[in-house]
């Protein structure tokens, strides 16, 4: 049997309407749920503004990831003393500040932005997963996008906590778990999604159900 995602992260969350229903899906199946941070995009539909991100992060019995975008993901990759985003009542941090990986310099200031803040970090990569294991890593190739992994990396072996991203949705939630989880002996990741689980630009819950559904039964 497959070994199973520690928590599926649905990322994008912008909506506090749906509180109610999340906290009853939390209740349900293991669930992180990810909010895109930047004010300067908060007139999209995606990044909720501070008032919102606020109504959000009131409820209780969620858990919660902050998505760091724009310039305060560069101030935490380059000059982490300088960011001024809030990251209270977040339990991890992704510092979404380039496409094309960290350079160990970067690695070094998002540990320690995460350690001042007492906050897990995450950084993005696009090969096969780091041995640091000072922070989270994310495989993803997409970038919110919703193109699928041409391949999944292995796990390194008594390595970082890592997830996986890239085309995940509804119909193919279970196939990816198996084909992660089917070369792992032990170990623990999450799998995580965006573009996925929107419809018309819309946060989907009935779609976070069917993730869950398909991968946990």
């Amino acid at each position: 049997m497959a070994l199973l995602p520690s928590f599926i992260a649905f990322t994008g969350v912008d909506d506090p309407q749906l509180l109610s229903a999340m906290q009853a899906l939390s209740a349900r199946y293991p669930i992180e749920w990810g909010i895109l941070v930047d004010d300067a995009q908060a007139d999209k539909r995606l990044f909720p503004d501070a008032t919102e991100r606020d109504a959000l992060l009131s409820a209780t019995g969620l858990r919660w990831a902050a998505h760091v975008c724009g310039e305060q993901a560069r101030l935490i990759a380059n000059d982490p003393d300088k960011a001024t985003v809030d990251v209270t009542r977040f339990q991890r941090v992704q510092v979404n500040h380039s496409f094309s990986g960290s350079s160990a310099a970067q690695i070094e200031c998002t540990v320690r932005f995460g350690r001042k803040h007492g906050v897990r970090t995450m950084l993005q990569g696009s090969s096969d997963f780091p041995a640091d294991a000072r922070l989270d890593w994310l495989f993803d190739t997409s970038f919110g996008t919703g193109v699928a992994a041409a391949r999944w990396p292995a796990l390194p072996a008594n390595g970082p906590f890592c997830g996986y991203s890239g085309g995940i949705k509804p119909d193919t939630a279970g196939a990816v778990v198996a084909a992660i989880g089917a070369s792992i002996d032990t170990g623990q990741y999450w799998i995580d999604m965006e573009s996925g689980v929107r419809t018309d630009d819309r946060f989907d819950l009935a779609k976070c159900e069917a993730v869950c559904r398909a991968v946990y039964g």
